[in-house]
């Protein structure tokens, strides 16, 4: 076969690549040791190449009914800008990095190089080679402190030995050279990384995020010359390894931050770079990858809120993803004997559940999630029973499908069908992960069951409510899903609420204020119940952007 990276071969290399990191998946996760010992690297891996061949099979698709094929450009950018949005984890955020160096030398204007026919570079091993060798920079560049014996030392060990090779004069079987010898390269350097890394050597396997791009690279192997490379096993050592080295920069000790911080922003370069000071400030495992105004940024924190607010600070950030690593034993993160996993409406809240303990969905304004995000979730929390939030009455079939396919999965499941966050700000509070799984899940269904919410939110159109007709741009205050009172003053609407909620009683007001809610709003609310109701408490959170500019819970 033509021994050249086309656009065709680009698509073959996403296909094979994600059918070998499902091969070896849980293999890979099982010699996951660093940085964090929890057991994920060969799924994150697979997440983030799932997402890279989405995004390249979308681009053909869009070719299907017409004559011309994808180039090499395109398919190139649209496989790093996959992996970019659906990077998961450390490794599959540094991959994400490493697809988006080849795109930018591989993606190079058609008029600085010849191209066949078929949109093909016909640059031949030593363009590949160069796509390799920015991969491997850009990668670096991206790790606020770069470690050796990690994917990083194997993703520049295969831009060295790609480099070494001579394309022929035509470029005919260049790639195919190049691609070979990258293998090779990061072969050796894979077997190499417990010598480089104590804790990799004190437990006898290989790094796991340079196993996973070892995967990637054999299946770029057999894209382009349809010769696939002799498997190994993940872990194994395939020769005798040097002694280890006792000192290295990294801290291998068990003991780490609490929080895994993901998420995508929208921001500039000196936005990044205040970013970058402030993540690198406040935690570990720091990788900002990107470029071009979207960016993403993955970090390890024990304050998951405040990384959460630095990008706030910085520009937009969605699809936070927020999980607790919980205790770490052996090869393996140890399996929990329960958590919660709950959908919240807003960055601030993700910050407070997760610092509660529970694994967070986000969900965006128009953008719910759908169950396969929610059966990630719940298999990110990694333990035998989950307690399932979604809080949100439109979510209840989702949830359902999810928490079937998660019990398919070995998963013992509870779905409490919370209606509201507050709701499920309510269930967290009285979880107990001590009490048996029954008797946690009745004491939290029932404090969600106790707790009325409303949502302040702005009409749209005009229309009719429970309460009348509405024009666009009335506030409405929404009561347990119902409209009860439309406004146009926020505070006098939120008072209005308030005093139609607590007319049947209660013990807790919980207001949750949106991005753009002054404090002075929280202040004027918590006085109006402090002296219409003595006996009544009052809660203030920060939900960060939200669809609703104010959430109310009483319980």
């Amino acid at each position: 076969m033509p021994q050249t990276l086309d656009a065709a071969a680009v698509r073959t290399w996403c296909s094979l690549a994600l059918d070998a990191l499902g091969r070896d998946r849980e293999e890979i996760d099982a010699i996951n040791v660093y940085p964090v010992a929890d057991g994920d690297t060969g799924t994150n891996l697979y997440l983030t190449v799932e997402s890279a061949a989405r995004a390249v099979e979308a681009v053909f698709d869009a070719h299907a009914t017409g004559t011309s094929v994808p180039d090499l450009p395109d398919t190139v950018r649209a496989m790093a800008h996959g992996a970019l949005i659906g990077a998961r984890g450390n490794s599959g955020t540094i991959l994400a990095q490493l697809l988006r160096g080849m795109s930018e030398v591989l993606g190079e204007d058609r008029s600085d190089r010849d191209h066949g026919a078929d949109g093909a570079a016909r640059g031949g091993g030593d363009h590949l080679a160069r796509a390799l060798h920015r991969a491997a920079q850009l990668a670096r560049e991206a790790v606020a402190h770069p470690v050796e014996g990690t994917i990083l030392t194997v993703a520049s060990a295969a831009a060295d030995a790609a480099a070494g090779t001579r394309p022929t004069v035509d470029g005919a079987t260049g790639d195919g050279a190049a691609v070979h010898a990258a293998y090779a390269g990061a072969r050796v350097a894979l077997a190499a990384t417990p010598g480089q890394l104590a804790v990799l050597g004190r437990a006898g396997v290989v790094d796991a995020g340079g196993r996973g791009l070892l995967a990637v690279l054999a299946a770029l192997v057999e894209a382009v010359t349809g010769d696939a490379p002799s498997a190994i096993a993940p872990g194994a050592r395939p020769h005798e390894l040097p002694a280890v080295v006792e000192s290295c920069d990294a801290d291998d000790s068990p003991a780490g931050p609490a929080f895994e911080v993901i998420y995508l922003l929208e921001t500039d370069e000196p936005g990044i770079a205040r970013l970058r000071r402030r993540l690198d400030a406040l935690g570990d495992s720091l990788v900002v990858v990107g470029g071009d105004g979207l960016w993403n940024v993955h970090v390890h924190v024990d304050d998951a809120g405040a990384a959460v607010e630095a990008g706030v600070e910085a520009g937009r950030p969605y699809r936070i993803r927020i999980t607790h690593f919980g205790a770490a034993t052996g090869h393996q993160r140890e399996r929990a004997q329960r958590a919660v996993v709950a959908v919240v409406p807003g960055e601030g809240l993700a910050g407070l559940c997760a610092e509660a303990g529970a694994t967070t969905v986000l969900a965006r304004p128009g953008e719910p999630p759908a169950s396969g995000e929610l059966v990630d979730a719940i298999r990110r929390a990694h333990a035998h029973e989950v307690v399932l939030l979604p809080n949100d009455a439109e979510l209840r079939h989702t949830a359902a499908a999810a928490a079937e396919q998660a019990r398919a999965e070995g998963i013992r499941v509870a779905l409490i069908p919370t209606r509201a966050a507050v709701q499920g700000i309510a269930a967290l509070a009285v979880h107990e992960p001590g009490r048996r799984f029954d008797e946690d899940v009745v004491a939290m269904t029932s404090a969600a069951g106790a707790t009325r919410y409303a949502e302040l939110a702005v009409a749209e159109r005009q229309s009719w409510t429970m309460a009348g007709i509405c024009q666009a741009g009335d506030l409405l205050g929404l009561i347990d899903g119902d409209v009860a009172v439309i406004g146009t003053e926020l505070a006098a609407t939120a008072e209005t609420v308030l005093d139609r909620m607590l007319s049947a009683g209660g013990e807790l007001v919980t207001l949750v204020l949106g991005q753009d809610v002054p404090d002075t709003l929280a202040e004027r609310l918590e006085r109006y119940v402090r002296d219409g109701h003595l006996a009544v408490d009052t809660v203030v959170y920060r939900g960060g952007h939200q669809s609703a500019p104010l959430l109310i819970g009483v319980e």
